[in-house]
């Protein structure tokens, strides 16, 4: 549940965005950019106005491939945790444009216990996918063609942190979830300001076209609120999914550097 949405990213996961095709993205605008650069995020994450737990997202440099690794982990708390336990580690690595190199998923939902695993070949433009469940001894493996500069979830959303849209402005980007490729379109909304945790922001709403079988089957919305400052921060995700998962609010809590 917490999985579907956050693996967008934050879980993001949990959504945010840079560097990658002319063709897939505009070019930023001239403002300087501390984005980016090694840190951590911190989010609150809100099932029905119900605290259900919270999600990491920690972005550091991979001096060997001069690339980027994401680390991300979820955990359930309160109602949520007793009703359905969440437990997932994300691990991605990235190139230096984000662009996926290969990513690990340990999921441990209620009962279920999964680890998923993406491997890019660059040479022949495909991503290797393969899903382990962990509980019945089963594998499911498949390949898929992508495009040479292609995102999964937590990537794009850090590919999409450098761009300025403004309101009225889109843009799309190739993504893959390992069983599904597509082109995935994101539309600047309006100008908002945001008060979160005590901090007011300045932010651009933004809506991420991932659901309705672009990506995932499932009918909903995503809307992220990016900060206009030079971080340019994910600081707020909401899904607005359909019975039985309904509302869903990341919030952010910290940033560290």
């Amino acid at each position: 549940m917490i999985r579907a949405r956050l693996r967008f990213h934050v879980a993001s996961a949990t959504l945010l965005l840079f560097g990658y095709p002319a063709l897939a993205f505009p070019q930023s605008s001239a403002q300087s950019s501390r984005f980016p650069a090694p840190e951590k995020l911190t989010y609150l994450v809100e099932w029905r106005l119900i605290n259900a737990g919270t999600a990491t997202v920690q972005l550091a440099r991979d001096s060997a491939s001069k690339g980027w690794t994401f680390n991300v982990h979820i955990e359930s708390a309160g109602l949520v945790s007793r009703l359905y336990r969440v437990v997932d580690t994300y691990k991605v690595s990235t190139s230096d444009r984000f662009c996926l190199s290969n990513s690990v998923l340990d999921a441990q939902e209620g009962k279920k216990h999964t680890t998923t695993k993406l491997s890019v070949d660059s040479a022949r433009k495909r991503v290797a996918f393969e899903e382990r469940d962990l509980i019945r001894n089963t594998t499911e493996k498949k390949e898929l063609d992508i495009a040479p500069c292609t995102y999964e979830i937590v990537g794009a959303l850090a590919a999409f942190r450098t761009l300025s849209l403004e309101p009225g402005g889109s843009t799309v980007f190739p993504i893959t979830d390992g069983k599904k490729f597509a082109h995935a379109r994101l539309t600047a909304e309006s100008k908002e300001k945001l008060s979160v945790e005590g901090k007011s922001y300045s932010t651009t709403r933004y809506e991420a076209f991932l659901f309705d079988n672009v990506l995932y089957k499932r009918r909903g919305r995503l809307l992220m609120w990016i900060s206009d400052d030079a971080d340019h921060l994910p600081v707020q995700f909401r899904l607005l999914m359909g019975f039985p998962i309904g509302t869903v609010t990341i919030s952010l809590q910290k940033q560290e550097r």
